[in-house]
């Protein structure tokens, strides 16, 4: 534990990225299996995961993520997309995906399908849209952790137009929507920010004990 101490206090949103330095296949990788190994309301990764290594394509997103240089100069760019009007389909795929991996019979899951089904199919849509938005940030945790450790630098954005990206990717004819960035790479030795103190707030601020 006391290195995920170590590796959070490491880790910063990294401004300037060092354009000639590329993240490995095999760390690339691991940090994939970050993500998809992260948690999420009911396992059912409400979400879609882009890696855009298509240089046109970043240079398309940049001017609509208000000019960030970490769009460019990242090794990688992640798009984090919610799937938007999750429903009964997407529930009973996750419980197929789940029968056949545990080796249950189709049928073993279906009470378990029904109430799912109950809490999340019967809420408005713009309720459903914004809880499976929510999932993505628990898969951007997972990354930011996994990365720390390998002591890469990943910068977590929500300053973009999301209907931009969405129309660049075209995202909506998929049934997703653009929820946040993260640029990965490494930091470049003139990046300043990286020398700054790291503010938080303190133990007695942050927590309350009831």
């Amino acid at each position: 534990m006391s290195n995920f101490i170590k590796d959070a206090n490491w880790r910063y949103a990294t401004k300037k990225f060092d354009a000639t330095k590329k993240v490995s296949d095999e760390d690339f990788n691991t940090l994939k299996e970050a993500i998809r190994l992260s948690a999420s309301s009911y396992g059912l990764q409400p979400y879609k995961v882009f890696i855009i290594e298509n240089p046109e394509l970043r240079a398309k997103i940049q001017p609509v993520a208000w000019g960030q240089s970490q769009i460019i100069d990242a090794s990688h760019l992640i798009v984090f997309a919610n799937i938007t009007n999750f429903g009964d389909a997407e529930i009973d795929a996750s419980l197929a995906l789940t029968a056949e991996t545990r080796g249950l019979p189709s049928d073993a899951l279906k009470g378990y399908g029904d109430f799912m089904k109950s809490k999340i199919s019967t809420l408005p849509e713009e309720t459903r849209n914004v809880w499976t938005a929510k999932q993505t940030y628990l898969a951007l945790g997972n990354l930011l952790n996994a990365a720390a450790e390998l002591r890469i630098d990943v910068t977590p954005m929500e300053g973009f137009e999301p209907e931009k990206v969405n129309e660049i990717l075209g995202l909506n004819k998929q049934g997703l929507n653009a929820t946040l960035l993260a640029t990965v790479g490494y930091r470049h030795e003139d990046d300043a920010t990286q020398h700054y103190i790291k503010v938080r707030k303190s133990n007695d601020e942050l927590f309350i004990t009831l």
